[in-house]
């Protein structure tokens, strides 16, 4: 598979991990003394081998190596020092099936990353549904191993002690007939929708008897699961009664008081113990597992006695006997406890929650988008339920009201609330640490603050500590944290501020940014905007960030693509921005620099163009503003919508008597022309903008015109007209730095000569074309010229070089969904004409797939021309039993009937 690591070594440090995990593997095939076992070990370091460097879902590929170095731990505690005839005939069909699922797997992970990069990018959500079910494959044979295997491998007189070594299984059911002493755990939750596989990763390590510490935000339902482990059955087979559960904020936090509750848990007897010392015995006299439910409330930094509580946690997950179960909202735990991922729910066990409070009324679409809009989390779920289902209100009355009080509803009769467990973090020592130690520190919060966090607790908040929060949950994705200097600078403890709010789980780190769990973050976001001073200073910084002119000619172009990972944030901000005060000037050029930044850097449409169309033809940003929006229309493909802006736009201006803005809405309308077939109208609009441009002597529009003019005559077969416009533009730019412009004239010269049948010096002006764009890295050209070669090679039936050149222009297209397709059709039409039927197929829907998500009308019923050829070819295949190359339409250089073809896609000047 591609590799995508970093580093001097080319090794990251998950990468890293699995190397260790082969050694370990390897010392074990090395010292195993069972062929069978040794195969499995074989099988092992081959599949993490494999997948130690994956282009995505790396993540999840790491995961699926640990797990599958667990079970070879597992394994070797199982086989060590056993010879193969002390093997039972079951253990070595385990060992067996082990084997061959191993192998299965990697062979199966071989063969997806055969995969172009391309059809990777398109399948890696559906690769993760691959992963988990390997990852349940192993997950099942694990429990065979921490189950019946290890007892089956162990001989008469093999008996081990109890630190995993094979025996512990035996040793732990005599155990049992002793009578336990101490506290039983609280009952199971009533139901534990969607955390089946969660339970079943906490149980394997339970049986292993590694400690593990459940981390996560409050509500997100750590206590359900630590109760719905301690009561499955293979727990109770395992540990008996002796299942202790301690809830650690329901006693001070003390040191004397945490000693006293886990003697008297754990039944053994000592009243106030001063230390550990008197209740080892009893820890160490028999297996056990141990939940500390809660332990933010002991294990917080700041606690008067935190130091030496954590010295006695960490003690308790070295016992080899205990297995030390911890929830908690901040991460200060034992450093090697295991800290399984605690997502939120799926949106299907989201939805069960829901209706087995809610039962008022059947399923409905407004409740699977309601659990949504609370990014699934389980409290707020549970809480919103048993709301709506105490008031009686059906599915359109709750939403309703949601959308009207949001999280005011998250409130029960009983006074249950969300604004309760938030409040728990806000009220920790580590998060009171950060209030002013100075008396004479000004106290304040803006009146919409206090009214969305009434507690006495948030009212002493700081106003850097209030503001950073308050931003944090305005932006959906968050604030990115490579720019915590740039955004707040004034803000001197910026980024220890945003540790803590990670370490009390407030918020939490999500590719790169800080961000919030959907519910905190509308308990935390400030009503209205204006009145936080923090978050309208972040939206200027944010505006005279995208005030650069954007342009590939000119410094600064590579670093504008920031956009590509901030631009929901943006469009979050603008989109509030000008709902507040439609008539501000600068929210709306900041508007225009955004759209601006999309067509360079992230083509896509936006949700602005509504209130953008909205505004009166009178407004002073109309006309730019949809300027700016018909280029994001042509850019993903919708030129009929991208025309009747432009239309729009350039009635505008000439009302405005602006000359300037009438030539270059021009120059975009003959593009548009070009792209629909109304040549003639375009090469009119051309001329009248070359004419405009040649009156204010600006040289360098004048080429862009004639640019424009060239594709025109070129889309015309007027190809002499097309090669002098082409070459005049040249003339007027060469040396003068618009290596941009000129890189679009050797471009459209190569198409011409292309046209003319002249492939040499077509491939002289595109290879110049393409060492331009390719010294200043600007993707999209180099995506057309590659294009456009493409489709010279496919012309000439070079098969092999035309390939090349498409898997390059899908490189240089992995942001730009858009000129992804287009290169998929193109690809579709060269698998046709080798015969690769099935791979034409596949390339030829997954355009049609991106077309219709963009609304790109035209390029889909292309599109779609070419599938009906495909299908009808395999189809006929099909009938007569030929083989491929007797396909219709199948010889190699025939074009399709239903292609449409062009020189490529116009740039923007």
């Amino acid at each position: 598979m591609a590799s995508t690591s970093k580093g001097h070594d080319g090794r990251d440090g998950l990468s890293s991990t699995l190397d260790s995990d082969i050694q370990v593997i390897n010392r074990a095939r090395d010292t195993s003394d069972i062929p069978p076992a040794q195969d499995a070990f074989d099988s092992a370091g081959a599949l993490l081998t494999t997948i130690r460097d994956p282009m995505f879902n790396k993540q999840k590929y790491i995961d699926l190596g640990r797990l599958c170095a667990g079970v070879c731990k597992a394994l070797d505690r199982g086989s060590k020092g056993r010879r193969l005839d002390e093997v039972t005939p079951s253990a070595l069909e385990a060992i067996g099936e082990l084997t061959t699922t191993l192998a299965r797997i990697q062979r199966e992970i071989v063969k997806l990353g055969k995969r172009n990069a391309a059809s990777q990018v398109l399948h890696a959500k559906k690769d993760k549904d691959n992963i988990s079910a390997w990852s349940r494959d192993l997950n099942r044979i694990l429990h065979i191993f921490n189950t019946e295997l290890a007892i089956m491998l162990v001989a008469d007189g093999h008996q081990n002690t109890s630190t995993g070594q094979g025996g512990a299984i035996d040793q732990h059911r005599t155990s049992q007939a002793s009578v336990p002493l101490g506290e039983s755990p609280p009952p199971p939750p009533r139901a534990c929708f969607g955390r089946e596989k969660l339970i079943e990763e906490i149980i394997g390590l339970a049986e292993n008897l590694e400690p593990v510490a459940l981390i996560g935000a409050g509500g997100i339902g750590k206590t359900s699961i630590a109760l719905a482990v301690l009561h499955h059955d293979r727990v109770k087979d395992r540990f008996g009664d002796n299942r202790r559960f301690i809830r650690c904020d329901q006693f001070p936090a003390s040191y004397l008081h945490f000693l006293a509750r886990i003697s008297q848990v754990i039944g053994a007897g000592v009243e106030n113990p001063e230390d550990l010392t008197p209740l080892r015995p009893s820890l160490s006299s028999r297996e056990m597992i141990l939940f500390l439910d809660n332990a933010e409330s002991i294990l917080d930094p700041q606690g008067a006695d935190s130091r030496k509580i954590y010295a006695v946690v960490e003690e308790l997950s070295h016992f080899k006997n205990i297995c030390l179960g911890i929830t908690s909202r901040i991460t200060t735990v034992p450093p090697h406890c295991k800290r399984p991922v605690l997502p939120t729910l799926s949106a299907d066990s989201a939805c069960e929650i829901f209706y087995a409070i809610y039962t008022n009324s059947g399923q409905s679409d407004v409740i699977g988008e309601l659990v949504r809009q609370l990014d699934f989390h389980a409290l707020s779920i549970t809480l919103l339920a048993t709301t709506a289902a105490h008031n009686g209100w059906d599915h359109n009355r709750l939403a309703k009201e949601w959308d009207a009080r949001r999280v005011q509803v998250l409130r029960t009769h009983h006074n249950e609330s969300l604004a309760a467990t938030i409040e728990l973090s806000l009220d920790s020592p580590t998060f009171r640490q950060l209030l002013p130690s100075s008396k004479s520190h000004r106290v304040a919060a803006s009146p919409t603050f206090r009214k969305l966090i009434p507690s006495p607790i948030l009212r002493k908040i700081p106003p850097s500590a209030r503001e950073l929060l308050e931003v944090v949950a305005f932006f959906p994705q968050g604030i990115d944290e490579k720019h915590l200097d740039w955004l707040f600078p004034t803000t001197t403890n910026r980024k220890e501020i945003f540790d803590k709010f990670c370490i009390l789980s407030l918020t939490h780190r999500n590719n790169g940014f800080i961000t919030m769990l959907a519910p905190i973050r509308d308990y935390l976001c400030p009503l209205n905007p204006e009145s936080s001073s923090l978050l309208c200073a972040t939206k200027d910084r944010y505006f005279t960030r995208l005030s650069v002119h954007v342009d590939p000619d000119e410094p600064g172009f590579q670093e504008a693509e920031w956009i590509k990972s901030e631009d929901v944030n943006v469009e979050h901000l603008l989109n509030v921005f000008t709902s507040i005060d439609p008539n501000t000037h600068d929210v709306w050029k900041a508007c225009c620099h955004f759209m601006d930044h999309l067509y360079w850097h992230k083509p896509r449409n936006t949700l602005l163009g509504s209130k953008i169309e909205d505004l009166p033809d009178g407004h002073r940003s109309k006309a730019k503003c949809l300027f700016e929006l018909s280029a994001l229309f042509g850019v993903v493909g919708n030129h009929t919508e991208k025309k009747r802006l432009l239309i729009h736009t350039l009635t505008l201006e000439k009302e405005n008597g602006d000359d300037d803005r009438v030539a270059q809405t021009l120059k975009f309308l003959c593009d548009v022309n070009r792209r629909l077939g109304l040549y003639k109208e375009g090469i009119q609009q051309a001329e009248e903008a070359l004419e405009i441009y040649k009156r204010r002597r600006n040289t360098t529009n004048q080429a862009g015109c004639l640019n424009e003019l060239a594709r025109l005559l070129l889309a015309d077969e007027q190809l002499d007209g097309a090669e002098n416009a082409a070459s005049r533009a040249i003339d007027l730019v060469l040396g003068k730095g618009q290596e941009f412009l000129l890189c679009q004239s050797h471009h459209i010269l190569g198409g011409i000569y292309h046209r003319k049948g002249e492939k040499e010096k077509a491939l002289d002006h595109f290879e110049t074309a393409l060492q331009i764009a390719s010294r200043f890295n600007w993707q999209p050209s180099l995506f057309f010229i590659h294009y456009a070669m493409a489709q010279l090679f496919s012309s000439e039936g070079e098969s092999g070089n035309a390939n090349i050149h498409i898997q390059q222009a899908k490189s240089h297209a992995v942001d730009d969904a858009y000129n992804l397709g287009r290169a998929m059709q193109l690809q579709a039409q060269l698998w046709f004409r080798q015969r690769r039927l099935e791979d034409a197929r596949f390339e030829g829907l997954a355009a049609l797939e991106i077309y219709e998500r963009l609304g790109a009308a035209k390029d889909a019923g292309d599109c779609q021309e070419i599938l009906q050829e495909i299908e009808q070819a395999i189809e006929s295949l099909s009938i007569s039993g030929k083989s491929d190359s007797s396909a219709p339409g199948a010889t190699s250089g025939q074009p399709f009937q239903g292609a449409k073809h062009g020189s490529g896609q116009a740039l923007r000047s």
